[in-house]
């Protein structure tokens, strides 16, 4: 069974990350697999939205860490910078439907979509502090942008876990 499934009805591709056991977490094939469904669904006329989620009960977990620790990214391209590369390039709506938890890359791949619809049970983290690691994806230019430099540097610096309406009214 494949880790992303897509189904395209009606002019919507539909996305999902299917690693429910693993809480969705995204290896390197993974990115590089997004990062090419993008692509292609850019090209295609056909498609005018995408829907993206992730099966079971969470959107994504970020990282799958044993994956991560085999093929970190280092200079220069990687399945990483291909996947930021292909949301830069795309041009049509990405609407994310978030159940569960997005941690790490699970929240700032998020911060690429057009549209995310939260469920009374998401739960965002930023763990970047606790990992030593610096976060990815240009959330730190888009997370500010979106919520405020004190709101964001908080989500960043605590590394607490935050909801939706959280993060709704820290916009405010």
């Amino acid at each position: 069974m494949s880790d992303i499934i897509t189904e395209i009805s009606r002019g919507i591709l539909r996305v999902e990350l299917n690693r429910p056991a693993q809480k969705n977490a995204m290896t390197a094939g993974m990115y590089t697999n997004l990062a090419g469904i993008f692509g292609e669904a850019d090209m295609d006329e056909s498609v005018r939205v995408v829907l993206w989620h992730g099966a079971g009960d969470a959107f994504c977990a970020g990282n799958d860490i044993v994956d991560f620790l085999k093929n970190p990214p280092g200079p220069g391209e990687s399945p990483q910078s291909a996947l930021i590369n292909a949301f830069i390039a795309f041009e049509k709506p990405i609407v994310a439907a978030v159940q569960g938890v997005a941690i790490g890359g699970g929240t700032t791949m998020l911060t690429h979509c057009d549209f995310v619809y939260a469920g009374e049970n998401a739960k965002f983290k930023l763990p970047f502090i606790d990992l030593g690691l610096v976060p990815e994806f240009g959330s730190s230019f888009s997370i500010p942008a979106s919520v405020g430099h004190l709101r964001a540097a908080e989500m960043f610096l605590l590394g607490e876990p935050f909801t939706a309406a959280r993060r709704q009214n820290s916009a405010s």
